[in-house]
């Protein structure tokens, strides 16, 4: 990764830590859980509003955590809204493997209109060289896969 792109990347998960996006509990919820990072003391709520469609209509956060903890949710949130439960799952498993997976792991989406949502969530792909930083990232994302699983709480413990 070359020099300007890592600083914009450090840029934009700043911008997202400091100015997160989506940051309320909205008044219409169909889905809500409780993440918890033990190591670091993150902690998010996701709530989820998903219409009969199947559509999500709204995905918002509250909670407190590190910078990445934050930026990956409020680039959830944006990311989310407007999409299937299929696809925000496709979405996770493509981002838990940008994260933890190898170094060629996610790199395209597996359908293509979600290639621009995967080229955004690229700037968190540089936690893969901290591994403790991994479950920061994903914190978020597994709190909204137990939250569509009907799961009110999840530790980034429990995950794998």
């Amino acid at each position: 990764m070359s020099d300007d792109l890592r600083e914009l990347y450090q840029e934009v998960i700043l911008d997202h830590g400091k100015n997160p996006r989506n940051l309320r509990q909205p008044e219409e919820t169909t889905h809500c859980a409780h993440g918890h990072n033990p190591l670091c003391g993150d902690q998010l709520d996701i709530f989820l509003n998903v219409g009969d469609d199947g559509l999500i209509k709204d995905v918002t956060f509250e909670g407190r955590g590190c910078a990445i903890s934050v930026a990956s949710a409020s680039l959830m949130t944006e990311v989310l809204r407007g999409k299937t439960e299929a696809q925000a799952k496709a979405l996770f498993d493509n981002f838990h493997d940008m994260c933890a997976g190898d170094e060629d792991g996610a790199a395209e989406a597996a359908d293509p209109e979600m290639e621009d949502d995967v080229d955004r969530l690229q700037v968190l792909s540089g936690v893969r060289q901290f591994p403790m930083r991994v479950k920061c990232a994903t914190l978020a994302w597994h709190t909204m896969k137990a939250a569509m699983e009907g799961r009110s709480a999840v530790s980034t413990e429990d995950d794998d």
